[in-house]
């Protein structure tokens, strides 16, 4: 009996040992990808997707169509940022990443990051300040409704 008990206490243990990999897996954690600095001089960044090019779903709300118009005015400071919904894995490799096709308008993560970055640049914060606001998760606050309108 107690060699029963003992096998299946080593059975539970080793279970919830394998299976704990698997749920951490899916969580996303740390700060997603970025790039420290600007690109290096000489180096062209890819181009922002033109707001003419959005249609149909990307293009319902007036906020989806004007961050494009705001992120072709600082592509440097969102090749500087992180991006929160982790397209990083889909290979993004900043907030500018998002906004070079149509993933831009259809998440409202990505968007409210680019209206944070945009005030914020406004205001005269630097890339490397703009992206400490963001991994604090100051743009959570960005209200996109509103922010069109300014």
């Amino acid at each position: 009996m107690l060699k029963r008990a003992l096998l299946l206490a080593f059975l539970l243990l080793v279970t919830l040992t394998l299976s704990a990999q698997w749920t951490t897996q899916d969580e996303p954690s740390g700060v997603p990808a970025y790039n420290a600095g600007p690109p290096k001089p000489g180096t062209k960044l890819p181009p922002i997707l033109p707001k003419e090019q959005l249609w149909g779903e990307n293009a319902q709300y007036p906020y989806q169509t004007q961050a494009y118009d705001l992120a072709q005015k600082i592509p440097v400071v969102l090749h500087q940022q992180p991006c929160y919904c982790y397209c990083d894995r889909t290979g993004h490799n900043s907030l500018h990443s998002c906004f070079e096709n149509t993933h831009g308008a259809q998440c409202a993560t990505c968007l409210k990051e680019l209206y944070y970055s945009y005030a914020a640049h406004k205001k005269g914060k630097t890339a490397k300040q703009i992206r400490a606001g963001i991994i604090k998760g100051e743009w959570k606050q960005v209200n996109l409704e509103s922010a069109a309108l300014n």
